[in-house]
């Protein structure tokens, strides 16, 4: 039966494609020839939006992707004083259609405008090309890209939201028509495991579309990961027809050994495109690598671009050529020998190079991709690079008309790359931030950032970690057991859920992560033990099911009737036990519930049948290390046994495989991370910590990109080279990324709020020590000659309760920091860091009023007084520097310094503080020192009360008050050098 409203409706609105206009209007028009007599009043619009909302209806469908279009449109001609994504964007559209108020909340309860945040981009200037007009006058590949994801399931936000941002990726690549080639080099962030794959898929497509005709994406580093691109582009953009080529789909002698024919089960999920896409106007795209088979050979497409120069007298990129060829995507794995390959077969056709129109995605391209040999080890005048670094500067040479876009989740290794080395991939055109996808469960997930509640008030509906966050250890010890349990619990969750028409696809797979160590002799121990405890579990005996009864009363029935009143429950345990048996059958399927993923090669993993595409079910523990901590997606993850450490922030956060989408289960996900282990074990204890910390650095970095990525007078800010500091360092044990990685990294600021600042790298040129004491003399005026008397707080050192006395002066902020800013050291900009910090303290980052200066007393029987700069006589003290170094090996004592460290927690606390020190006064130790071994070295030191300023390192201990910091929290920043600029590190951009 016709559906003549939606005939209608679909003819008006495509005939708006780039503005709404008055829809009643349109809608007479169209329907007095065919369609007189159709009911077009707003009242049968609202009636049919009414029963759509009850069956998922065709008509709502149409106005969802209409609106949402409109909503997402960048600076309509039709509305140039709007914001995407608002209500204004949506009353704009409305007024233009000339709907009514009922009409117009009918629209809005059918389809909310999205509140999506759009891509965040710090880029130069570049010459628009890829305007709308022209993204739609060729957009075949992207059209069918775009009707996929509709497919699967995507809303039309979801799908708007990846349209722009895979366009603000393109507009910035160079025109491929352009007559002069130039490269532009940038850089995508996005999150771990939150779908990069799909908005590089869509940047190929429009790439394809708009005119590059040869596209190689580096995936990975092992060949599982390499084919789960190649299948997922080829599933997604590719298509059936260029799949098969010149074979027929009805004659099965010519499909033998075509890619995914016979042997894939999602094959009629593959793109059709209703005909070869040369025969219906557009263009083929041709493999040059398969789902089985890496980069071999690219004798065959070099020569049949050649052939296909329609007009021979112009170059390919000419646009007489370029939209008549087909176009080349290989899928490369990041490896030597294969790169080398592809070097070396593009050295030999040379002359097409200079016409060929190349993008490159680096997936994970802070990994393998970045050169991490030490620049200080390079001969003067040449660069030393990495294998895989050297070969993708190679192609970048070769080709120069290549455009390349790194993707990665943990972007600081890139960031840190010279800007000055023309030949590297630091991206000096274009940085993008991929705002976080719908759906995603992320970092935020678990924890209770900047949560107003007391964790006393915290309970499983409003603390991410009371609903999904578990310790590795209780009172009875390990909670191993407990995690299994849990694994099979939601297992049996999930197919409750899915026998009462939650859709099964969601639960195809089923996994748990079992991560603690990197030693492979470890995992086959590990997996031992719990192959062992699997078996003795007693899962189909009484104390079993008693055992997992009471885990879900406890924990999992409150936290999804909290958290997931929408899904299927059970009403009690008994409901749920029927489905235990068949999850305990899946997992144990094969005889053990383990696999151990911990292998260097691509055979290995080709044995482990873990290729969660082509595998139907996958219900398994999975024990590993770091073969778990990057790009290997673990399909179905719900429970996570995570135990071990590591210092650096991008692979700890890559080790999040947890992180990802959770359709239909979201509530039943658990982590078990070292949270409160006893101390007496081994260490996890600071590991939840290790990762609010870094999700910390994480959204700072992406608020700085937004600040400056702002216009003003139409200009950028910023460009990528000019970045200023934005990767900053939450947690001091836990550096951005590997010592290998940050060569070019410089540390600019160190924050210190109620944390010991001392330095201890002094100089030894005695005219330095002398121009130091003398820049002391202000301050050391200030001291007075009455000694005070301090008690150690409560918790400290044995005969703690003795009196520490000390030399006392109280100085402003301002006068503190004119004496540290002009003091020399060993090496130059080694106080810097620390610097910055203290000198935001004057109200711009928080304010310190004033400073308690502690001179300590030695006892009498040793102490050796002196005047110092004219100050009152001073105990000085003897320190000795590290063999060969030029640092103290320490400065203050550990009484003084937990005397200074108690004032300052004191003074936190209205209850404890005595006034002494208050939330906005800092403390410093001061003390005269004197090189040396012996009480003789120090009198040397002395002539008639006076120290010899020669001989005299002034040194200092500084504990800013808890109250010197902002609400980032952040304790370091980093940036990058820029070889152009000698040494400097890059020029920090204006605030806002």
């Amino acid at each position: 039966m016709t559906d003549v409203l939606l005939e209608i409706h679909t003819a008006v609105l495509n005939g708006m494609a780039t503005s709404p206009r008055h829809f009643a209007k349109s809608a007479e028009l169209v329907a007095e020839d065919d369609f007189a007599g159709t009911d077009l009043s707003e009242e049968a619009f609202r009636a049919r939006l009414t029963e759509d909302g009850l069956h998922g209806g065709a008509l709502t469908a149409l106005w969802s992707r209409t609106l949402t279009s409109w909503d997402f449109a960048e600076n309509p001609r039709w509305s140039t004083d709007t914001e995407p994504r608002t209500e204004e964007r949506r009353t704009a559209a409305y007024d233009r259609l000339r709907l009514g108020d009922d009409l117009r909340k009918a629209l809005d309860a059918a389809v909310p405008v999205a509140r999506t945040a759009g891509a965040v981009v710090i880029a130069r200037e570049h010459t628009p090309w890829y305007t709308p007009e022209r993204a739609a006058s060729r957009s075949f590949y992207w059209r069918a890209y775009e009707a996929k994801l509709r497919g699967k399931g995507w809303t039309e936000a979801a799908i708007a939201s990846l349209d722009e941002a895979s366009r603000a990726v393109v507009e910035r690549l160079t025109d491929p028509e352009q007559a002069s080639p130039r490269q532009t080099k940038g850089l995508v962030v996005g999150y771990v495991q939150s779908g990069k794959t799909a908005n590089f898929t869509g940047v190929a497509a429009k790439a394809i579309d708009a005119g590059y005709r040869l596209v190689i994406v580096l995936g990975g580093t092992l060949n599982l990961l390499r084919a789960q691109t190649q299948r997922r582009l080829d599933m997604e953009l590719v298509g059936q027809e260029n799949i098969l080529g010149s074979a027929d789909p009805e004659d099965v002698d010519t499909l033998v050994g075509i890619d995914y024919v016979g042997d894939d089960a999602d094959w009629d999920d593959f793109v059709k495109h209703g005909g070869r896409p040369s025969v219906l106007g557009a263009f083929d795209i041709e493999r040059l690598t398969t789902r089985e088979k890496d980069y071999k050979s690219l004798e065959r497409g070099i020569r049949v671009l050649e052939v296909e120069k329609r007009e021979q007298t112009l170059p390919l990129h000419d646009p007489a050529n370029l939209h008549r060829a087909a176009a080349r995507i290989m899928v490369v794995k990041k490896n030597k020998a294969v790169l080398t390959k592809l070097v070396k077969d593009l050295k030999q056709i040379r002359s097409i190079l200079g016409e060929l129109p190349t993008l490159i995605i680096d997936d994970e391209s802070d990994q393998a991709s970045v050169n991490t040999t030490d620049p200080k080890k390079w001969e003067k005048g040449s660069t030393e690079r990495t294998a895989i670094n050297g070969l993708i500067s190679q192609l970048l040479g070769l080709l120069p008309r290549a455009q390349y876009v790194g993707y990665t989740a943990t972007p600081f290794a890139n960031v840190f790359i010279d800007p000055g080395d023309a030949e590297d991939i630091f991206p000096s055109d274009f940085l993008i931030s991929l705002p976080r996808p719908e759906g995603y469960v992320g970092v935020q997930d678990f924890h209770d950032l900047e949560s107003p509640l007391d964790p006393s008030e915290r309970t499983i509906a409003n603390s991410q970690l009371e609903a999904h966050v578990r310790g590795i250890w209780d009172h009875t010890g390990d909670r191993l057991q407990e995690a299994m349990d849990s694994f099979l619990l939601t297992g049996a969750l999930k197919l409750y859920r899915a026998d009462r028409g939650v859709p099964e696809g969601p639960f195809r797979h089923h996994t748990m992560l079992v991560h603690q160590s990197v030693r492979t002799d470890d995992h086959a121990e590990l997996a031992l033990r719990i192959n062992t405890m699997w078996h003795q579990a007693g899962y189909a005996s009484s104390d079993g099911h008693a055992r997992l009864a009471d885990l879900w009363a406890a924990d999992f029935s409150p936290v999804s009737e909290a958290r997931a009143a929408d899904l299927p429950n059970p009403a009690g345990y008994d409901e749920l036990r029927p489905y235990i048996s068949r999850a305990k059958q899946l997992i144990g399927k094969g005889g053990s519930p383990v696999v151990v993923v911990n292998g260097d090669t691509d055979r290995y993993f080709e044995q482990l049948d873990l290729d969660f595409d082509r595998t139907p079910h996958v219900w398994k523990i999975l024990v590993g290390g770091t073969k778990l901590s990057r790009g290997f997606t673990v399909e179905g993850l719900t429970v996570t046994y995570y135990r071990r450490m590591t210092r650096q922030a991008d692979t700890l956060m890559q080790m999040g495989r947890w992180f990802g989408f959770r359709p239909g289960y979201r509530d039943l996900v658990r982590l078990y991370i070292g949270r409160e282990e006893p101390m007496t074990r081994t260490t996890t204890a600071d590991l939840y910590e290790a990762f609010e910390a870094i999700c910390r650095d994480e959204e700072v970095f992406r608020e700085q990109l937004a600040q400056y990525a702002v216009l003003v007078d139409g200009k950028p800010q910023v460009v990528p080279a000019q970045i200023p500091p934005l990767v900053a360092q939450h947690l001091s044990w836990v550096k951005p990324s590997a010592r290998n990685k940050m060569f070019n990294a410089e540390l600019v600021e160190i924050r210190s709020p109620g944390r010991p600042i001392e330095p201890a790298a002094y100089p030894r040129d005695a005219r330095a020590l002398e121009r130091n004491t003398e820049r002391w003399r202000p301050v050391l005026h200030a001291f007075t000659s009455q000694s005070t008397s301090f008690t150690l707080p409560p918790g400290g050192p044995a005969g703690s309760g003795r009196p520490l006395p000390a030399l006392t002066a109280r100085v402003g902020h301002a006068e503190l920091l004119a004496v540290l800013s002009g003091l020399e050291w060993e090496h130059e900009g080694y106080f810097q860091p620390h610097l910055r910090y203290l000198a935001q303290l004057d109200g711009r980052l928080a304010t310190v009023e004033d400073w308690l200066l502690i001179a300590p007393q030695h006892s009498q029987s040793s102490r050796i007084e002196a005047s110092v700069a004219g100050s009152v006589p001073m105990s000085l003290a003897r320190r000795s520097r590290q063999e060969g170094k030029s640092s103290f090996s320490r400065i203050a004592g550990v009484e003084h310094q937990l005397l200074a460290k108690g004032l300052i927690d004191a003074a936190a606390d209205p209850a404890e503080a005595d006034g002494a020190v208050g939330p906005r006064t800092g403390v410093a130790l001061v003390y005269p020192v004197v090189e040396g071994k012996t009480e003789a070295d120090v009198q040397d030191a002395v002539s008639r009360g006076e120290a010899d300023p020669s001989k005299v390192v002034m040194a200092f201990t500084l504990i800013p008050p808890r109250t010197a910091t902002d609400s980032t929290r952040r304790l370091l920043r980093f940036q990058a050098k820029d070889s152009r600029h000698g040494d400097s590190a890059i020029v920090e951009a204006p605030a806002l």
